[in-house]
């Protein structure tokens, strides 16, 4: 395992503490009781530098430019795995076996998708033209009324109900956030279309169930469009101990119903320095407004007495090209090759703009590289999604790895309160 000693160089009193080896990744000082020991706090900001938890549900190495979801690498998942497998995967530890378990476990996220009468009515109480996420965040606070049970929980079928009822739900959530919004009649789930499929249908459907058809009477989901939602939605399942993650972990710790917890999570996830950003770097390409402008931005990132911020670009871990990233880019060619058209003015922006960036030494040594919402808000846009949506269907795509962290925290006896300590510098 190994220690490291403090010396405080005004007393020269010696402190050990413990160094916890990690299976992948740099170890961790034990710093667990370094008031207690030592009388002192350790100063983080931020927390870069501090880890408030142990975890196995995902992994990044930001260096290498690596993502993990329980061990297994972003790019096989993406390729392998549709959005109800890496649920299962997250929440349970396993992916399904075989084709048959994948289908019964999307067929019972499905007959979950419901909501109770009692909670479609909330919805009436909001005005018209409030933003889903604000929607969205209230109806999932008050799921916890309707099924309030889920705050005592001791065994593992009343953790994986507790889940997979969220997971099933949040896709009606959204559906019906969104269409309350903009004055239009809910649609119900329906069950005999898969999990991918049945959101985009309850988003689009008329009442009666119908569908928009074109002059060829092609149905207006296609299997391209589920496929390309199945991977946003997987390559946005889970990110380590992120703003919104932790937030989850934090109210968690509380003893707080856990759909309460995840309410505050939707509250986190909002912010434009977050999940809000995919709707940020659509509505930066369209001020940029061509790609004869982008030297000129790219020049005004560079002045420091301009406030301006390339929207989509850097991470605070990634200081290589972000995986997700790749995969959002690469999704972008592949469906622009199938049929699925991007906007091209748009699509040009951002792709000078990463050709700039890359080549530009001002971006190389800052670590500054398309993130994963640079390239997501062209893609949602090309599969008709509405850019209020776009912060929601990231919470679709995070909410099993929401699960997985709050599962992690409150099954772990050892668990305490988060409690940060704080650095007083008032009289």
């Amino acid at each position: 395992m190994g220690t490291v000693t403090l010396i405080n160089n005004e007393t020269g009193e010696k402190f050990e503490f413990d160094l916890i080896d990690c299976k992948r990744g740099p170890k961790a000082i034990d710093f667990s009781k370094l008031f207690e020991t030592a009388g002192i706090f350790s100063y983080d900001p931020g927390y870069g530098s501090t880890a408030g938890c142990k975890s196995t549900v995902s992994y990044i190495n930001g260096k290498e430019g690596q993502l993990l979801y329980k061990g297994i690498p972003i790019q096989e998942i993406v390729e392998k795995y549709n959005f109800t497998d890496v649920a299962k995967l997250l929440i349970t530890g396993e992916a399904p076996k075989d084709k048959a378990e994948s289908e019964a476990f999307d067929l019972e996220l499905r007959h979950r998708s419901f909501l109770h009468e009692g909670l479609i009515n909330i919805f009436s109480a909001f005005p018209d033209n409030a933003h889903p996420m604000a929607n969205l965040s209230s109806a999932v606070a008050a799921l916890s009324t309707f099924h309030f049970d889920h705050k005592e929980m001791e065994e593992e079928n009343d953790y994986q109900t507790m889940a997979r009822r969220i997971i099933a739900k949040i896709t009606t959530l959204v559906a019906f956030s969104y269409r309350n919004a903009i004055g239009a009649p809910f649609i119900y789930p329906d069950v005999s279309r898969n999990y991918v499929e049945n959101f985009l249908y309850m988003l689009r459907a008329y009442p009666g169930g119908h569908l928009k058809h074109t002059l060829k009477g092609e149905e207006e989901i296609t299997d391209l469009e589920v496929e390309a939602m199945n991977k946003i939605f997987v390559l946005h399942a889970d990110h380590g101990q992120n703003a919104s993650t932790t937030t989850v972990r934090n109210v968690a710790s509380t003893g707080v119903h856990p759909y309460a917890a995840i309410s505050a999570g939707i509250n986190a996830l909002w912010g434009p320095a977050h999940g809000g950003a995919n709707e940020k770097v659509l509505v930066q390409l369209n001020e940029i407004g061509d790609v004869k402008n982008v030297n000129k931005f790219i020049e005004r990132v560079k002045d420091k007495s301009d406030p301006f911020r390339l929207m989509g670009f850097g991470h605070r871990v990634y200081k290589s090209y972000d995986p997700r990233a790749k995969a959002i880019k690469n999704l972008k060619d592949e469906l622009n090759k199938k049929g699925i058209k991007m906007n091209q003015r748009l699509s040009e922006i951002a792709e000078k703009l990463e050709e700039v960036a890359l080549s530009d030494d001002y971006f190389i040594q800052r670590g500054l590289y398309p993130n994963v919402d640079f390239y997501s808000g062209i893609i949602l846009t090309a599969l008709k999604i509405p850019v209020p949506l776009f912060t929601p269907i990231f919470v679709i795509g995070r909410m099993p790895g929401w699960c997985a962290q709050l599962l992690e925290h409150v099954k772990n006896p050892q668990a305490r309160i988060t409690r940060p300590r704080q650095v007083y510098i008032g009289d």
